[in-house]
């Protein structure tokens, strides 16, 4: 039932945003040298590596390590990269990995190939066996601003509640706090 909503969405998603996807990767290209796209490598369910599109948000110079992790990160931002954060429409791309069966529209957000501490909790209380989400419920209870063993906790609440009931009530969080542009930072 969940892959067939996780299907369903993203695909009426992907046509009502056909337009709006096409006008946004052609402004990426006209702000800043490089691809619409960056393909970032992921864990993923069983922590078997994928790749996953997003709007490019940073030049393409831009160390492979999580933003908040960067000296200066907004130093590395295109000029249409904060809008694109902050409006979250840098993620619409992950559309796709979730047609792909590479993600879900719910579950723990996927860690980046080299967040080895993340990835080990994550193994350790069984968290890896998710297929990883386009949002969770650790994004709408801090988001990057919360510690990674904080993040692991929130992933295992959802690992041990996850229900159709669940997953709309994430849904439906999200996009408030998508829309009051809670807890996104760059």
């Amino acid at each position: 039932m969940k892959r067939l909503l996780d299907l369903t969405v993203a695909l009426l998603a992907s046509l009502v945003l056909l337009i709006p996807l096409a006008v946004l990767a052609v402004m990426v290209r006209a702000t800043s040298k490089g691809p619409a796209l960056y393909w970032s490598d992921r864990v993923g369910r069983h922590n078997r590596i994928f790749k996953m599109p997003k709007f490019r948000t940073m030049r393409v110079d831009t160390p492979a390590v999580a933003t908040h992790l960067l000296d200066n990160p907004d130093a590395y931002l295109t000029p249409i990269g904060p809008f694109l954060r902050k409006s979250s429409l840098d993620e619409l791309p992950q559309l796709w990995s979730i047609l792909k069966g590479d993600m879900s529209l719910v579950g723990p957000r996927p860690a980046l190939f080299n967040q080895d501490d993340l990835v080990a909790l994550r193994t350790e209380h069984g968290v890896h066996e998710l297929v990883p989400g386009l949002t969770g419920w650790a994004q709408i209870n801090g988001r990057d601003e919360i510690p990674i063993p904080a993040k692991v906790r929130l992933d295992v609440e959802y690992l041990q509640q996850r229900s159709m009931g669940f997953d709309l009530k994430i849904l439906l969080l999200t996009a408030l706090r998508v829309l009051k542009r809670d807890g996104i930072t760059h």
